[in-house]
């Protein structure tokens, strides 16, 4: 981390969220190449244009995971125990934890998502439409380690992780995420989660550079929110969103294109670009339901069973937890998600 980070961050009197997101900025603009964590695209705005996105034509995860969910209700509530605490990682839109808990005998709900103004409107939304559910929302970096309500801490739990999240984590961050949330949840704890699978790319393509341009909107609001937190003066007419797949690598990646040379101030610190050159944004990596299961084993959990639409464009897994939370080993490197939003 820059060392200068914590001091400018300190400086600016900001709490302790925002003084987190100071020294992402002001580290990750210091690399290079460039990069910004996508844990922040998910301002209110952010949020917003999110779930935009997940109803445009071309973006096919939510669609297409809501119709397994609806397809496969039966035998994914048969995992989850009556009574149980259902925590959800990355908490955003509640249409597909409705499913759940129309289908199961939840005990209560625990939302965790970063974006704290997002998630309590979501969580009393539910609370009008389930009065009978206790919700207990976590404003939290969920791909850090976080404390549940202690209302649940006698509960089974069932960690619920839909979308496609865990493909924007780089592999090592993925297994370090299972494990975490693992730990979270305790042995014997159920995880139901989203994977999306590797396709055609033409399809990939599209998905993320869809015609009316919201996925453009949605990864430069992250240069809008630095200049509206943090100071910066990012001017949004000279970057250019860019998705493309890398197959070497399996994932789609986002970047924002600096269209010429530009000196950008965040808090005290100047960063210079050249013409062309990339802030990478996001990763999305898709998976293959081999390769998926491979890194289930070796991150505590004992895969149960795989469900996916007919053309297997996308997968829901549920999960087992295989070790106690004590036997998870922090190594005090913290790990950083590229993109933890709730990927719907």
């Amino acid at each position: 981390m820059n060392v200068h980070a914590g001091a400018l961050a300190k400086a600016h009197d900001f709490d302790e969220q925002t003084s987190a997101f100071a020294r992402d900025v002001i580290d990750d603009l210091s690399q290079h190449p460039k990069r910004l964590s996508p844990k922040y695209f998910y301002d209110a705005k952010g949020s917003e244009l999110f779930e935009a996105i997940t109803r445009l034509p071309e973006y096919y995860p939510t669609r297409t995971e809501l119709g397994i969910l609806q397809e496969r209700a039966g035998e994914i509530s048969a995992i989850v125990p009556d009574g149980a605490a259902l925590v959800e990682f990355g908490a955003g839109a509640t249409n597909k934890v409705r499913l759940l808990l129309n289908r199961c005998a939840v005990g209560a709900y625990v939302p965790v998502d970063i974006s704290g103004d997002f998630l309590n409107a979501q969580a009393d939304a539910l609370r009008r439409d389930f009065p009978a559910l206790d919700v207990y929302p976590v404003a939290a970096d969920f791909t850090q380690r976080f404390a549940l309500p202690g209302a649940v801490a006698a509960m089974p739990k069932v960690g619920f992780f839909p979308g496609s999240t865990l493909g924007n984590f780089e592999p090592h961050e993925a297994c370090a995420f299972l494990r975490s949330a693992c730990a979270i949840l305790g042995r014997g704890a159920q995880m139901v989660i989203g994977v999306d699978l590797e396709k055609d790319q033409g399809v990939l393509y599209q998905a993320y550079n869809d015609a009316a341009g919201v996925t453009a909107r949605f990864n430069l609001n992250l240069l809008d929110r630095i200049n509206r937190e943090l100071g910066g003066n990012f001017d949004t007419s000279e970057y250019r969103h860019r998705a493309i797949y890398n197959s070497e690598r399996h994932r789609i990646e986002m970047h924002l294109i600096s269209t010429k040379a530009q000196k950008v101030r965040v808090l005290d610190r100047s960063f210079s670009f050249r013409p062309g050159e990339s802030i990478h944004t996001e990763n999305s990596y898709k998976y293959s339901l081999g390769r998926f299961t491979a890194l289930v084993h070796g991150s505590g959990w004992t895969h149960r069973e795989s469900w996916t639409d007919a053309e297997r464009m996308f997968s829901v897994h549920a999960l087992v937890a295989e070790f106690e939370p004590t036997a998870v080993l922090w190594s005090g490197v913290p790990f950083k998600a590229l993109d933890p939003s709730p990927d719907a």
